[in-house]
């Protein structure tokens, strides 16, 4: 650094200074940060987002570093607060620590990525975490939801979960406590067989992924013997529905979704330890096409390509309303078909890693 250069970082107000260090990537940068200038030194402990998602260390280093850094800082107020990392149960409780901590400085924007090789949620909330009325975003994955009671986040406008088991009465629960929720985001979630979303706030709605775990079997059998799984979504007051990436159903029914502007359908079918019949995947998109007749935007992605190709080539006469994607690939045959389904399952892996969004 040149002389000069350091008066001049000086010379900046602190609420710039801590502006700039906010916008780092991580608490770890901004702490590096601090070596640009004496006055930046002890700033960062007043930086009002702390985001913890450092891969570079073991697990134990990981969690020993965030708590260390929790310890030097002392903010009273935090805007976000984001943990992105493997989980071990056995660091429950400094997990706990963590979530107080970010309580008790009224945290607005909160994420907790807890991740295995399971892809399973394995970290059970505290009572705490649901009566706390500062959140205005939540961000959840690997997070076991046991309310005792009724939830209260007064203040919540976007809630995103991913491997949540999520029955319907807790579905409720979260709703009713939510009274501002604008934005839901379901990853992967599962427990439940219909969203009832009447909330008269909620205007967005993501269906992204879904999974059926063995203990969700209810032995259903539709007229053939084959296990059908099957969500319904009633929810008369959303703008916006997204249906996306992997949707392990043989059926999605929309009830009710009068209001709606814009909807937006990019997923694939899989089945539950067998393949889903082509006429099977072809009569769930094509009742969601009839259904979405009325939107104003209904936009279809690559990943329901195969199946409208074969309904085009059935003769099916498409929705005015519905933009296709640019590229309607051929009729496939089996083996590109199972090409397709294993790239399918190997998106699903990678999401759920975190590797990519």
């Amino acid at each position: 650094m040149e002389e000069g250069e350091d008066d001049r970082i000086s010379a900046l107000p602190d609420c710039l200074l801590l502006e700039i260090l906010s916008r780092l990537p991580s608490i770890k940068r901004a702490i590096r940060t601090g070596t640009l200038s004496k006055r930046w030194k002890h700033l960062w402990t007043s930086v009002p987002t702390l985001c913890f998602n450092d891969y570079t260390r073991t697990l134990s280093d990981f969690i020993s570093s965030v708590d260390k850094t929790l310890t030097q800082c002392h903010q009273l107020m935090l805007k976000k607060f984001l943990v992105c990392t493997t989980y071990d149960t056995r660091y429950v409780s400094q997990v706990n620590s963590w979530i107080r901590y970010a309580i008790s400085c009224n945290v607005e924007d909160f994420s907790l990525t807890l991740w295995n090789m399971k892809f399973e949620a394995e970290f059970l909330l505290e009572q705490i975490f649901f009566i706390s009325s500062s959140f205005t975003e939540l961000t959840l994955r690997g997070c076991i939801f046991n309310p005792v009671g009724a939830i209260n986040w007064k203040n919540l406008r976007n809630l995103c979960i991913t491997w949540g088991n999520l029955h319907e009465d807790l579905i409720e629960n979260i709703l009713s406590g939510s009274p501002l929720l604008e934005t839901l985001v379901l990853r992967y979630c599962y427990g439940y067989k219909r969203l009832n979303i009447t909330s008269k706030s909620v205007k967005n709605l993501v269906f992204s992924g879904h999974i059926i775990r063995d203990d969700d079997d209810d032995d259903d059998d539709d007229d053939d013997g084959d296990i059908t799984y099957i969500i319904e979504i009633n929810a008369p007051n959303i703008l916006s529905l997204t249906i996306e990436d992997d949707v392990v159903l043989w059926r999605l029914l929309l009830l009710n979704v009068s209001s709606l502007v814009e909807a937006n359908l990019d997923f694939a079918n899989m089945g539950h330890n067998e393949i889903i019949p082509e006429e099977v995947e072809e009569e769930m998109l094509k009742g969601l096409l009839l259904k979405l007749h009325h939107v104003k935007e209904l936009k279809i992605g690559d990943l329901c390509s195969e199946v409208l190709s074969r309904l085009e080539a059935k003769g099916f006469i498409f929705p005015s309303n519905m933009k296709f994607p640019d590229v309607i690939p051929p009729l496939c045959s089996d083996s590109n078909s199972n090409e397709i389904e294993r790239c399918s399952c190997l998106t699903m892996v990678l999401k759920l890693m975190c590797l990519i969004d």
